[in-house]
């Protein structure tokens, strides 16, 4: 897996209702005071609740450690706060979801295909959750 490399990961809360993309650029704006030219990429992790923003400079993410202490606050619009942790990104692991991938393609060529880019660590079936009727694979075992 590559490092993230001059970037800042916001974590919110988990058990938080989700946030737009829009109020997260105001808040990062508002409460972050960052200017435009100093924001590369604004990538959002709706299922963990985390921001990852990748900065011009490492400077800028230390500096936006030093002032916060590494902690800032979210208000939302119903008036409940929220304390977000900031963070420098490292290096960690990605669950990569492909979709609408025909059934007949094995597991192997799949692996063989993401492997080009980083090391695949495993290749796993979805299940239909048991709120369905029918509680079998999302794709089909040969």
């Amino acid at each position: 897996m590559a490092e993230r490399h001059n970037t800042l990961v916001c974590s919110f809360d988990p058990a938080s209702p989700r946030i737009t993309a829009y109020d997260i650029h105001e808040w990062i704006y508002v409460s972050l005071r960052l200017p435009e030219r100093k924001v590369a990429l604004i990538q959002l992790d709706d299922i963990k609740r985390q921001v990852y923003m990748k900065m011009v400079d490492g400077d800028c993410v230390l500096a936006i450690l030093r002032d916060t202490g590494g902690q800032a606050e979210y208000k939302y619009r119903k008036g409940e706060l929220s304390i977000v942790s900031l963070a420098m990104a490292g290096m960690g692991t990605n669950r990569i979801r492909v979709a609408n991938l025909p059934p007949e393609v094995p597991n192997e060529t799949l692996q063989e295909t993401l492997a080009q880019f980083e090391k695949v660590l495993d290749v796993q079936k979805e299940m239909w959750s048991k709120a369905y009727r029918y509680r079998c694979r999302t794709v089909y075992d040969r």
